[in-house]
Order: structure tokens, then sequence, then C-alpha cells
């Protein structure tokens, strides 16, 4: 594995490779239209290398197409390349909607945060006290472990995307026959309780879904709403977030949207692609269903970081780093990265099927990025790095190397994490 991407791997999304096929619709499988050069609109002076990078995402990626808006002191730029929709050539927009799996997390995080600030609850409370019974057994005790310890991933739960089955339905070769099914929150924690929690989470911290699962359902004990309701209450509508939202059990995507290519999660050149725009994402619930649009995210982290969502003792709180080594982190429904100019951000990355997408910004709150890719794969995680490192570091990313001799043998998956992020 790259040194730089072992560097930023926590926010380079934790990828699940899961094994197998599957057989969907023919209008899913399209091969990819020509590379439409990128484009771009405002602020066009400067972002040359975050240009080349969002090329090379879908030249050196071979993915459908990504979009890209920054915002800093010249304002907000916006850039693409690739398509919505392969089959039709369409190319994507400053306005689609996609869905931003575990930036969700960060939301559910700053909910939880204004709630101790209220004094409605504290991060010291264990999860015993606000979900009685809820985890315990198997070697758990939801006494022992604090709402803190949820958002920062040192509770030592297990993840119930980890589970074999449940992946093969939810985000696998059973993605077609089960891409509408409804999950609660206790049923996906019983699904991670059936593995034993991990030794010493707090010096080996374990990403783990389930944690937010837990975290949305304590929301709703200390407020009577759901963590869905309380974002918005809290979040989206104070900061007139009008592309972003919590779809619940709904399948459909608002428009305008791209569609959402998935090779299931199966890192091989030879995996059929398929079309995963419409999936009900009570699999991941309060760990990833998240809608939005790139310029709602840039709003909602600049507010964030600027201390609009949250008072300094919180905020600290928030930013409270669990290193990770190689200059990455975990805060509280954050990530943070060392880039190779020395840089520092924070941010959150997220996965879901047919989608990739990273939520990234300056400690200070003064230079955002965000980026959503409509297609599930990664050949090597630096295509992803690229982005944030082109954005932030001003660095164009080095040309792809020649092609390799054929060989049999299917490339080597991308060495991060093993969870869906």
């Amino acid at each position: 594995m790259r040194q730089r991407t072992a560097r930023i791997s926590s926010l380079a999304l934790a990828v699940a490779a899961i094994a197998g096929t599957a057989a969907f619709g023919p209008s899913a499988q399209a091969a990819p239209a020509p590379i439409a050069a990128a484009h771009e609109t405002q602020s066009p002076r400067g972002h040359e290398a975050t240009r080349a990078a969002l090329r090379a995402v879908v030249e050196q990626g071979e993915l459908p197409g990504v979009a890209a808006m920054a915002r800093d002191s010249r304002g907000s730029w916006y850039g693409s390349a690739g398509h919505a929709d392969t089959a039709t050539g369409r190319e994507r927009s400053p306005g689609d909607h996609f869905r931003g799996a575990s930036i969700t997390k960060t939301f559910v995080a700053t909910v939880l945060l204004q709630l101790e600030a209220e004094q409605k609850l504290s991060l010291d409370d264990s999860v015993e006290h606000w979900l009685p019974g809820l985890v315990r057994g198997n070697g758990y005790d939801g006494s022992r472990i604090t709402l803190r310890s949820l958002l920062n991933h040192t509770s030592g739960i297990a993840d119930h995307t980890s589970d074999p089955a449940f992946v093969h339905d939810a985000a696998g070769p059973g993605f077609p026959e089960h891409r509408y099914d409804t999950h609660t929150p206790e049923e996906l924690v019983a699904v991670a309780l059936k593995y034993p929690p991990v030794p010493d989470p707090q010096k080996a911290p374990l990403y783990s879904n389930t944690n937010y699962v837990i975290a949305g359902m304590v929301i709703e004990k200390a407020t009577g709403r759901s963590y869905a309701q309380e974002a918005t209450r809290r979040i989206i509508r104070p900061l007139k977030l009008r592309g972003t939202s919590f779809p619940g059990t709904e399948p459909q995507m608002p428009d305008p949207h791209p569609v959402a290519y998935s090779r299931f999660h199966q890192e091989t050149p030879d995996a059929e692609i398929h079309d995963a725009t419409t999936q009900n994402m009570t699999w991941l619930g309060a760990s990833g269903d998240i809608i939005s649009t790139a310029g709602d995210l840039n709003r909602f982290q600049r507010s964030l970081m600027e201390g609009e969502l949250l008072p300094p003792a919180q905020m600290k709180e928030m930013l409270d780093e669990v290193p990770l080594g190689n200059g990455t982190g975990y805060g509280l429904g954050v990530e943070f990265a060392e880039l190779s100019c020395g840089v520092k951000v924070v941010g959150k990355s997220g996965r879901t099927n047919g989608s990739l997408s990273a939520m990234v910004g300056t400690m200070d709150g003064k230079h955002q990025l965000t980026f959503n890719i409509n297609g599930d794969w990664l050949w090597d995680g630096d295509t992803y790095v690229n982005v944030i490192e082109a954005e932030f570091c001003d660095k164009t990313p080095a040309p792809a190397p020649a092609p390799a001799p054929a060989a049999t043998d299917a490339p080597d998956a991308v060495n991060v994490p093993a969870a869906i992020n």
C-alpha cells in the first residue's frame, strides 16, 4: 500500500471487499460513455490541480463520473468529469443530490453534542442509562459503554455491516432482491451483537456503523423525536440546507441526481455494473442514510467549524482526536487526516451502493471541499485521495503508469479497514 493512502485511510473510505456476482437488468450494465472533459462554473481562477484530479478519477479510476464543489476565500467553484448517466451522456450538475452515507454521522454527533450543551444528556452517560438492556450479553455490558465512545468508535461494539449474511443482502449479490427491505435499529444492533466486542477499543478503535445506529436511538429516547427530525429541526432548517434530507424507508432520489453505479463491492474489473440508485437505506439508518448536495455539505461544514452549531465546549469535544497513527484520527462524528503538504483537514467520508463521497475542510473553517463519485469501486485509494490532496495542497496527480502486462490474477484490493463506511 502506498504511504499516502495509509496516511489518509480514515478519510479515504472503509471498504468492504465482498465476493460474488448478481444478475440485474441489462440497462444497468451499459458501458461507460466516452470520458468528458472536466467542467466548471464560478471562480474560474485556480483549482487546476483539482480539475486534473477529477479527470483522473474517471480516467484512471475507471469510474462513471465525479462532481466537486469547493469554497474558499475566492468564492465557490464547481467542477466535474465523466457522466451522471453513461447511457445518455448526461453530465453531472452542481445541484445533484447524492447519498452521503456516513456523512450522516457528523449530523448525528452534532445533535447529540447540542443536547449535551442543553444539559439534556451527557456524553459520559452510559448506553444502559438511555437504552436499558439493548447492549447486553455475549461479552457486552452497556453500563460500561458511554455515548462518547459510540461517537469516536472506542465502544468496542461490532459492526453490523461486517456480518456476511447481512451485507450479502444489503450491499452484495442479494441487493436486487432485498433493495427495498426495511430494517429497524433494534434489528441492526442484534446483528452486531452476534459478534463479541473487540478487546481494548481505547487503544485500537473499531469503526462501527452500529455505534451510530445506537446514537440515533439515544436521540429519540432523549427528545421523543427521531434523529432525522432532530437534525432537520436543529441543522437543516436553520442553515437552509434545501437539498438535504433523511429518506427513512423512501427508496427514491430527489431530482436532479446521477445514476448510482455499483459493482456490489466486488473490487475486480470484470464485476458487472448495476444501477443501485433506488434503495431503502434503513440498512444503515442513523449511521448512513443522508441525501444531500455538495453545496449544502460545504455550508454545513463551514457553519460547524466556525462555531455556529456548537458552543466552544462541545466543539472542543467534537475535535478531541483519538489518534489512529499515520496522521489520522477519529473525533466525534468526524475524522482527521494530515495531508502530504502538512495541511490538517477534518471531515467525513461515506460509501454506499453506487456512491462514494467526502466532505472535507480545514480546521479554521475557511476552506471546504465536497465531492461525490457516482460509482462505488476503487482500484487504488490514491484515486480518491488525489482529489483531496489536489484541492488543499494544490498537488496535481501523477500521470497514470504505463499498462502492466496482462495477468490472470485480479489486482489487490485497497488496503483500508474492512467495513462499509
